[in-house]
């Protein structure tokens, strides 16, 4: 392939979320970004603002004014029709939005449920091409949230020290494993930025965890007795039991999740501070590997943490994100039954060049200790 002698340049395009934030740049809007605002009862000259390539993204104007925009040279995305989210969204979702009971299209449901509803119903694995931009433009806002929030490059991710935690979304709130997981993140959480799946099972035993972490090891063990008590999403105090813990606890420590309407009958935890909830699983699952460059947890799991488990193996033999990041697998008895034999073995033989990063352990203060002491490093040259 013939290379360009001189790369052509690439514009730095800011966004601009709020109409105060627009009003300051006067009348040069070049190389901007203009995000879902509503200009309709803005009093500006349209024709004197100079706006070529400016991208305005699903914003309302007055009669008249997207035409001389795009005359003038600005790029119009229009807004989509009528949905239950909001393809132009600027910041990420929180428990308290998605979980909020609201009326749409005559169905009162909780925009979650109303969300994946609108999903399966519009066709989840084949849905028409308008639905599909909507969705892809939905996830590439999801993108750019979570980029405003711990950084678009991989220094700025590394100094936010994320940690993901994964493992199986069936675990009850009761068993060894959800124990184990939150007793970790609880610890973690004290000096890193704790990210999860955002389900239940390990997801939720990741983020409840992380977010008990500034009230104290007496206070986490009242949580998960309190949770306890609906140890499964199908028993009838499940939610209810959550509420009570987010009621006793309101200000958690800060804390993330990345779920997806892939997986929408699965309830999305309520101890995640943020949510970046995507449409596309595979743009989530990879996403939420690849920054969690301060290492991940694996703790008990089936095949789809089997799967992140060798996804993650892979980026860090081929150092897809430019670092080697510790790799803990929590839970002997799962990962290394006997010596010699299971995935940590596996992961062991395979992987000389990030062998060094990895762990398997059931102790919550080891794992943690391994994960301070073992930050994340450049790649071995090959």
């Amino acid at each position: 392939m013939t290379r360009l002698a001189t790369p052509p340049h690439r514009r730095t395009v800011r966004e601009i979320e709020t109409v105060q934030l627009l009003l300051e740049q006067g009348r040069n809007l070049r190389n901007l970004a203009i995000q879902n605002l509503d200009l309709s009862s803005l009093a500006v000259v349209w024709n004197e603002l100079d706006v070529a390539d400016t991208l305005f993204l699903g914003c309302t104007f007055p009669p008249g004014a997207g035409e001389v925009l795009q005359r003038n040279g600005a790029i119009l995305f229009p807004k989509f029709s009528n949905r239950p989210y909001d393809p132009y969204r600027s910041g990420l979702y929180d428990a308290d939005e998605l979980n909020e009971e609201i009326e749409w299209n005559g169905r009162h449901a909780t925009r979650d449920e109303l969300i994946y509803d609108w999903y399966v119903e519009g066709g989840k694995y084949a849905p028409d091409v308008g639905e599909a931009l909507a969705q892809r433009v939905h996830d590439a806002s999801i993108d750019d949230a979570l980029g405003d929030l711990i950084g678009e490059t991989a220094q700025q991710r590394l100094d936010k020290r994320i940690v993901g935690i994964m493992g199986g979304h069936s675990q009850k709130r009761t068993s060894p494993a959800y124990l184990l997981a939150a007793h970790t993140a609880f610890l973690l959480a004290q000096d890193h930025l704790v990210i999860t799946g955002g389900g239940p099972g390990i997801m939720e035993a990741g983020n409840v965890g992380a977010f008990m972490s500034k009230h104290g090891a007496d206070a986490l063990d009242e949580a998960l007795e309190l949770l306890g008590s609906a140890p499964d999403p199908s028993d009838g105090g499940y939610h209810q039991s959550a509420r009570d813990v987010r009621q006793k606890y309101p200000d958690g420590t800060f804390n993330l999740s990345v779920p997806t309407w892939f997986y929408g009958f699965e309830p999305s935890n309520l101890f995640a501070t943020k949510i970046a909830k995507y449409f596309a699983n595979s743009i989530r699952e990879d996403g939420l590997l690849a920054i969690s460059l301060a290492g991940i947890v694996f703790a008990d799991g089936s095949a789809g943490t089997v799967q992140e488990i060798f996804m993650d193996a892979a980026q860090n033999r081929y150092a897809t994100f430019d670092y080697v990041s510790p790799m803990v697998l929590l839970g002997k008895d799962r990962w290394a039954p006997k010596p010699g034999s299971g995935i940590y073995a596996t992961l062991r033989e395979e992987g000389k060049l990030y062998a060094d990063r990895l762990c398997v352990s059931d102790s919550a203060e080891e794992v943690v200790e391994f994960i301070r002491t073992h930050p994340p490093r450049p790649p071995t040259p090959v």
